[in-house]
Order: structure tokens, then sequence, then C-alpha cells
């Protein structure tokens, strides 16, 4: 076994120091407080061989807490809508193996082939977990023609342990809030057509989810959230314009960019303003 050190804090800079090391055909990646099924590689050789096409393949990780195990089931898994939805569920899929936009960091494996010398996106932000890590890099394989597939089949037990930065994972932290939204809007907007770009932002700060809130559900958590819901509001909002923002600064300035578009990232700032 070949252990690689790093000093830089975050998930993206270890899984690229790692990325560096990689030999072989296949790269499989789970996190420490994983425990991956016994036939586990088994089966993720099994899609990479039966299909030269496919460069990534990931499956359920079935989560404990204490004795309890989380055993409901979703039929849906690893999709971006195309307003910008993100849908895991990675946890709860169930039935057949099937194409995906998206898989979960701590079940996933790539053909090397596919990554190349592609690495993981350091614009990520957060000191430890960098939400929306493997979603910039799937989409990428994605782009370039690779098939992604999840297994409900290809296994591991998770236990998820204590973070040790800002993200606490059921506790909202404002700051882990605003790198979680950051993350997930550059990553969109690098991966979108500007029409797409355009709904997507629109429905973010006026609709959102429960996860990052837009107007629409901040009106609907209110009443039994009170200020609270008001602190997510604004910590999506200012992930929005930030992640608008690095996208502005980082992407290809050949990217078209229309009228319409302006004009909404105008409203991001003008939201985001009034979030300081």
């Amino acid at each position: 076994m070949q252990t690689v050190t790093v000093t830089i804090p975050g998930v993206v800079a270890a899984l690229n120091a790692g990325l560096a090391a990689v030999e072989g055909d296949v790269l499989s990646i789970t996190d420490d407080d994983a425990a991956p099924y016994p036939d586990w590689l088994e089966k993720i050789n099994a899609h990479f061989l039966a299909n030269s096409q496919i460069g990534g393949v990931g499956g359920r990780d079935w989560i404990h807490h204490g004795d309890k195990i989380e055993d409901e089931s979703r039929a849906v898994v690893g999709q971006v809508q195309w307003f910008g939805r993100v849908i895991g569920n990675h946890h709860l899929g169930v039935g057949e193996a099937r194409f995906v936009d998206v898989l979960k960091g701590v079940n996933m494996s790539f053909r090397t082939q596919a990554i190349a010398k592609l690495h993981f996106d350091e614009r990520m932000r957060g000191t430890g977990a960098q939400v929306h890590f493997e979603m910039a890099f799937i989409l990428t394989l994605k782009r370039a023609a690779w098939q992604i597939i999840y297994d409900p089949q290809v296994a591991v037990d998770h236990y998820p342990a204590q973070r040790f930065d800002e993200d606490q994972r059921n506790n909202f932290n404002a700051i882990a809030q605003i790198n979680l939204v950051h993350n997930e809007t550059l990553v969109l907007l690098e991966h979108f057509s500007p029409l797409r770009r355009l709904i997507f932002l629109l429905w973010a700060i006026l609709v959102g989810t429960r996860d990052c809130f837009g107007l629409i559900q901040w009106l609907r958590f209110f009443p039994s959230q009170g200020r609270l819901a008001t602190r997510k509001l604004l910590a999506s909002w200012r992930g929005r314009w930030q992640g608008w923002q690095t996208w502005q600064v980082t992407s290809d300035s050949q990217t078209p960019r229309n009228s319409a578009l302006n004009f909404a990232s105008l409203c991001v700032k003008k939201i985001s303003g009034n979030a300081q």
C-alpha cells in the first residue's frame, strides 16, 4: 500500500494528490468512514468490462446512525434537472443499474483512460468537505461523452463521522452554506448553456430547494423556522452571487454572454448586496 501525504486542507487537494499517484485501469474512491461490501470491486469491474463507454461507476451508501440504518428507497438518483435542481438520493437508490449525471464521493470509481489528466476542481470552497466536488468532476466526464452508471448493488456501509470544519452536516452554519451554494452555482454555470444558465439563476433566486433557499422556500419555511429561515435565505443568495463571480472570473472568456443572462447576474448582485 502506498501512502500519499498532503499538507493542504480539503478533500480536493487530497484526491488530486492521490490522482497523481494512481496506476492501473480503474480508480475507486471511498471515505474513511465507509466500509465497502466484499464484492464491491468485483461489481465495479464488471460494469467497466461490459461497456467500454462507461467512464464512472457508483452505487448506494447504506447510512448507519448507531444501530439504525436509513432503509428508505428512491427511484430517482443522481440527476441534474434541466432547470438546475440537483437530486442526490445515492444513499436511497433501488432497482437496476442506470445512467446518472452525478455520483457521490463515498462510492465512486472511474476508468483512468476517461479521467486522463483531469483533476478535481480546486475552485471548490470549504476547508474540509468541499461539497459538490464530485459534480464538477463527473459533469466534465459527461461532456467528454463518457457514460456514468449508478448501481445500487455496488454498495458500501457509511458511518458518517464528525467533520472538523465549518460544515457540521445537520447543523446550519452560514459559511458552510455559502460555500455549498457557491460550489453548486459555479459547477452548473460551467456546464449549462446560456439559456439554461438564465433559467437556473432565476429558479435558484426565486424558488430554490429546502437545502438552498430561494424566496419561495423562505416563505414556505419562515412560519416554522423564523429567523433561521432568513439566515438560510441570505446565505444561499450570497453563495449564488459568489458562485457567479467565480465563474465570471475563471470561465473561458469566449463563453457567450447575452443580455438576459447579464440581467440575471445583476439581480443576484443586487440581492447579495442587500444581504450584506
